[in-house]
């Protein structure tokens, strides 16, 4: 494990505090949560976009061809 020394406002400070309390963890707990998802979010857009390049332009319709025309259940209604 390594240490990292972070200056931040006073407000930010003040909020993640107020919430690491909340949840019952420590601030390092909070901040390594919180940095952990949003490089997991980072990594699955890039994934996502890797992923999208491969696609064949065509499949996408040739799947939605073989979704059966039907009335929304109630509640999916536009």
């Amino acid at each position: 494990m390594s240490a990292l020394s972070l200056r931040l406002p006073e407000s930010i400070h003040r909020h993640i505090k107020e919430i690491a309390k909340k949840e019952g963890v420590s601030i390092n707990q909070f901040i390594s949560s919180a940095v952990s998802e949003k490089i997991s979010a980072i990594m699955t857009e890039d994934y996502l976009k890797e992923r999208a390049k491969k696609a064949k332009k065509g499949a996408l319709k040739q799947i939605l061809k073989k979704v059966p025309d039907r009335e929304p259940l109630p509640g999916d209604e536009l």
